[in-house]
């Protein structure tokens, strides 16, 4: 990696772009992306980024880049930007979802750069893996969901599988990145095991690789078959939840319309008004939850009926009961 370099004695008002090329095929990039290639003059990147683009940088000068040599790119873009240049510092999917958005404000801040220094910088967002890959297999990604990085080149295991084993019992749908390389073998496998802690084995996964790219290959399996695929580098594997299910070659994860709506009639369930929250959401809860400890059931039970800490539990019901929640719509989801 090169030496830290500072952003003071620029020559010119420069400015580093961070751009997202989404998938790579070029009808699935951003206006605003295309946009920014052409504006710049120089274009830094990993050499398979660089490929994806090949057609919209004839004539710029090009930086190619190994995969390992992040930082390295971000310091050739404060050079360039030094010097008065528009960089287009090119990520796959988008530039801040695992991509260069980070190391870049990391090497920036060590150079002593503030808004104010005379560069500019731009985002530039992109569809990431976890879109074009969830758009390739239907709608997995209707309810809550995680992306996980089983990469341990930058982050310690122990930190890893945490996040897996806690995203595995919270129920998210998970999308991991970095599954498998030529020399990270393991690590799905051990993902695969925290998972079974607490997801059946018949639980819908879907592998993509190369999502909208040449070589695109996707296969649908379970949780308990996933580690038998071709899992590289360039795969994003999704897991569903518990309510996740594949038909007609269709990965869907259910929003939750069936517990307030008869979806055959289109009318709510007894007990429920649309526009409301459900009679199980926060409010409904709490009246039950006080109901329970009127009748003698004890904290210890109840956290271990829902699965949720002793503390949280004693620490809510000492709160009063929020009755002017039964008069708020909620937001964002009819």
């Amino acid at each position: 990696m090169q030496s830290a370099i500072q952003t003071e004695g620029a020559t010119g008002a420069g400015k580093i772009m961070l751009v997202g090329i989404g998938p790579g095929s070029v009808e699935h990039m951003t206006g605003r992306a295309r946009a920014a290639i052409a504006e710049a003059d120089t274009i830094i990147g990993y050499v398979t980024y660089i490929k994806l683009v090949a057609d919209l940088i004839e004539g710029k000068e090009v930086i190619r880049k190994s995969m390992t040599e992040e930082l390295d790119r971000a310091i050739e873009a404060l050079e360039r930007a030094r010097a008065g240049k528009k960089v287009a510092l090119v990520s796959s999917g988008d530039a801040g979802v695992y991509g260069m958005a980070g190391p870049t404000y990391e090497v920036l801040f060590q150079a002593g750069w503030t808004p104010d220094s005379g560069i500019e910088v731009e985002i530039v967002p992109g569809a990431s893996a976890i879109n074009s890959c969830a758009a390739r297999v239907g709608a997995p990604l209707t309810h809550d969901f995680c992306a996980i990085s089983l990469s341990d080149l930058l982050t310690p295991w122990p930190v890893i599988a945490r996040r897996l084993d806690a995203a595995a019992a919270a129920d998210f749908v998970v999308a991991l990145y970095n599954p498998r390389s030529g020399r990270r073998t393991r690590q799905i496998t051990e993902a695969q095991r925290l998972f079974l802690r607490h997801r059946r084995p018949e639980t819908p996964v879907a592998i993509v690789k190369s999502a909208y790219r040449r070589r695109e290959n996707i296969v649908f399996t379970t949780l308990a078959q996933m580690v038998d695929a071709d899992i590289g580098m360039l795969s994003t594997v999704l897991i569903g939840n518990s309510s996740t299910f594949v038909r007609h070659g269709c990965m869907v994860t259910p929003r939750g319309y069936a517990n307030k709506y008869d979806l055959a009639q289109g009318c709510t369930h007894e007990g429920e008004k649309a526009g409301r929250s459900l009679s199980t959401g926060l409010l409904g809860w709490l009246q039950n939850l006080q109901a329970d400890v009127a009748d003698g059931i004890s904290l210890e039970e109840l956290a271990r009926r829902h699965r949720l800490p002793l503390e949280y539990l004693r620490d809510t019901l000492a709160e009063p009961l929020p009755e002017a929640l039964e008069a708020v719509s909620e937001e964002g989801g009819e």
